[in-house]
């Protein structure tokens, strides 16, 4: 199963990067109060040699698992087979003695690439943590609450 995050963002056509596509709204919490700030944060985890795992490179490993093909999974995100190979490369290189990702050269059937056991559990490893992440921001993000005005404030303050 491929994880299909709530992410709200497209993607463009020129590096594979994205961009908003929503407006955001203001969010009501409780009586006289709104949320118009959204704490928003991703998890990645770098190494000696920069980035190890991240976002995109957790979903390139989703699509290479999904297609069983880096052209495929590159193509499905709009993003050349070139820099796919060169972050399935960095995070092979790396990783801590077992690849991420294993693949083999054509020939009469083709080639093709599989996601290792190490390669999933990174997948679920970083899922985690991203929700945990979320949840943290969520609870936080009550503090950025503020009064509509501040006549509500104090109206709601005195009904306590």
């Amino acid at each position: 199963m491929v994880h299909r995050d709530t992410d709200t963002r497209k993607k463009t056509k020129a590096k594979g990067s994205v961009t908003p596509v929503k407006k955001r709204s203001v969010t009501p919490v409780k009586k006289g109060f709104v949320t118009p700030y959204v704490l928003k944060g991703r998890v990645w985890v770098d190494g000696p040699d920069g980035t190890f795992i991240g976002y995109g490179r957790v979903v390139l490993i989703e699509r290479i698992k999904e297609h069983g093909s880096i052209t495929r999974a590159a193509k499905s995100m709009g993003m050349s087979y070139r820099h796919a190979w060169e972050l399935v490369d960095s995070m092979n290189n790396q990783s801590p003695g077992k690849p991420l990702v294993i693949t083999s050269t054509g020939g009469k059937n083709g080639g093709g690439t599989v996601v290792t056991e190490y390669g999933k559990q990174a997948i679920e490893a970083f899922w985690k943590t991203q929700k945990a992440l979320k949840r943290f921001l969520e609870k936080e993000g009550v503090k950025y609450d503020t009064p509509l005005r501040a006549g509500q404030a104090r109206r709601t303050a005195n009904e306590k």
